[in-house]
Formats: structure tokens, sequence, C-alpha cells
């Protein structure tokens, strides 16, 4: 196949967005006191880099996986196993979960990639439903209880950290890491081969894509970082149970919040969650105890409101507008010479 031209794109506006994503990640942790925002930017990091990695497959790809559940509870139940049972260090069991997920991917790829649009969707669905009973069933022959607790033991090798902004640093380098590899992968060959199926399979394959080589490694790599992201949870709360990490809410969250932002964007899954996470976060203070359910109604009626109106997500509709105001006619009518 010819090369395309060129092999890694810089834009001038790549070196202010890194610095703004190395001001964010590494700076607001070191000057952020409160625990309450402490925690929200732990959580925002940590959801911003798992739909960044959703958003390789989901976004570039155009491969709208609904089962990510189950590489991220795989990530959270391999490092947790391992390291209560074993002994093993939950860096050394991180990469143990990404392995196994990156496996399972594969599993799930050959039937699920035959498949396109909803019904991908639904395939994937079902696979991260499927792994959450047969982990539940799987309790009956093992001694291992429904919930799993870790022990407070601070320190490095252990992942666990006695101060919050500890956790935070460690989220930012988590979302850094994704964003960088997501970065190079949009502007690379394979980002364009990625796009290129994503608009039409069959124009790729007639352009002699390998097709399925690039989605299975867009997959790969999305269920790796989603399963680092589940280890990077499990030793943050410091419990899971298979309700909280096999959810198939969490299988929507993510891909809500690339659309929210700009599904296909670099930018658009950090600022989805960006939105999405303090506007739950708020709804539940205000209306948790007084009418408990009702923030969950009013947070997915503002979030269908939003897509509804901006399609294409906040990017999208930054672009829409940006373009529009370029092909605004200038006043004062046509200069001499133009009309010609």
């Amino acid at each position: 196949m010819s090369r395309l031209p060129g092999y890694f794109e810089w834009k001038r506006s790549d070196a202010a967005w890194m610095l703004l994503l190395f001001a964010c990640t590494l700076g607001l942790p070191l000057v952020v006191a409160n625990d309450y925002y402490l925690n929200m930017l732990v959580l925002l990091f940590l959801y911003a880099g798992m739909a960044s990695a959703w958003n390789i497959v989901g976004g570039m790809a155009g491969q709208f996986s609904l089962g990510h559940t189950a590489f991220f509870g795989v990530g959270a139940y391999t490092s947790t196993l391992l390291y209560n049972y074993a002994g093993v260090s939950p860096w050394l069991g991180m990469v143990a979960g990404g392995l196994l997920s990156m496996a399972l991917a594969v599993v799930i790829a050959f039937p699920a990639f035959r498949m396109r649009g909803v019904f991908f969707a639904m395939a994937t669905l079902a696979f991260g439903e499927t792994v959450r009973i047969l982990l539940m069933a799987s309790r009956k022959y093992t001694d291992m209880p429904y919930g799993l607790s870790i022990n407070y033991q601070p320190g490095l090798a252990r992942m666990i950290f006695e101060e919050r902004s500890s956790y935070a640093l460690l989220a930012g380098l988590f979302l850094i890491a994704v964003t960088a590899v997501a970065f190079m992968i949009s502007r690379s060959y394979m980002g364009a081969y990625l796009r290129a199926i994503r608009d039409s399979e069959e124009a790729a394959v007639a352009s002699g894509i390998a097709m399925r080589r690039y989605k299975m490694i867009a997959l790969l790599v999305s269920a790796f970082f989603t399963s680092a992201g589940g280890t990077l949870l499990a030793q943050y709360v410091l419990y899971i149970e298979p309700t909280s990490v096999f959810s198939m809410a969490f299988s929507v969250d993510l891909p809500l919040m690339a659309l929210l932002g700009g599904i296909g964007s670099i930018a658009g899954p950090i600022i989805g969650a960006a939105i999405a996470l303090p506007l739950r976060d708020v709804l539940l203070e205000t209306f948790g105890q007084s009418a408990p359910g009702l923030h969950l109604v009013l947070y997915g009626v503002a979030l269908i409101v939003i897509v509804i109106l901006l399609p294409n997500g906040l990017i999208g509709g930054a672009r829409a507008i940006r373009d529009r105001l370029g092909r605004r006619p200038r006043q004062g009518g046509v200069k001499a010479g133009e009309a010609r």
C-alpha cells in the first residue's frame, strides 16, 4: 500500500493543548486541598482516561461498543485477587488484568466484528453481561466472597496512598498516558485507516486497508487501558463487587462522555467527562435526599437535550459556529478587484 503523506502530523494548537492537559492533571492535585474536589478530580481523570480509551475503538474506528464494563471489571478483579490471595503488587496485577482483557477482546472480536451498527453494540453488551454472570456463577465453586475488600496499607508498591492528592496525580498520569496514545494513533497512518473504516468499511477494504487487523488493534489498546482504569479505581475505593464493576451503566457512561464532548476527537471524551460527572454529582447533592431517583431523571434529560442540540458534541458545535462565522459576508461591500 502506498504511504500516506504526513506519517505523524502536528498542528500548531497541539502544543497548547498538551500544556493545558499537563497543567490540569499534574497541577490541580497540588493546589486543590479540599477532599471533595480532590475526589472529583480522581474520578474525573479516571473516567476521562477510560472514555478516551473507549473513543479509540468507538470514535475513531466507529465500532460502538457497549461491553467495556467487561474489561473494566476484569482489570479490577484480576489485580485485587492477585493482591489479596497471592500478594502480587497491583502494578503487576494491572498489567496481568490488561493482558487478560486483551485476550477476552480477541475472543469477542471474531464474532462481533462480523456485525455492524446496533447489532455490534448489542453483541458487546451481551458480552459484558455474560462475563458478569459467569463471575457470579463461579462463586458456587469457589470460596470467593461477594465483595472483596483491600486492606488499607499505604505504600507505593501497593498502589495505596494516605493522601487523596496522590491518587489524583496517579489518575492524572493515567489520563496523560491514554491521551498520548490516542493522539499518536489519531495522527498516524493507523488513525487515517481507522477513520476510513469508520466512514465506509466497503471503501476501506476496496482501498486495500486490512480492516480486521486495524479494528482488532484499536480494540486491544482500548481494552488494555480500560482494564488499567479498573485496577486504579479498585485501589482507590479499596472495595469491589460484581454489580459495581460489571455495571451496564458504566458501559453507557463511556460512550456518552465521548458523544457529549465530541466523538472521534482527542479532547472530546475529556470535555464530556468534565461535564457529565460534576453535573451528576450536583444533581445528586441537590435532589438525592429530598427526592431519591429524581437526580437520575434530570441527569438523563439534561444529557439528552445536550446531545439533541449538539449532535456532534461540544467540539463539533464549536467548529460549526466557527465555520459559520468564517463564512459570514464582510460589512462594507466588496472591494474593487474582488468581484472578478
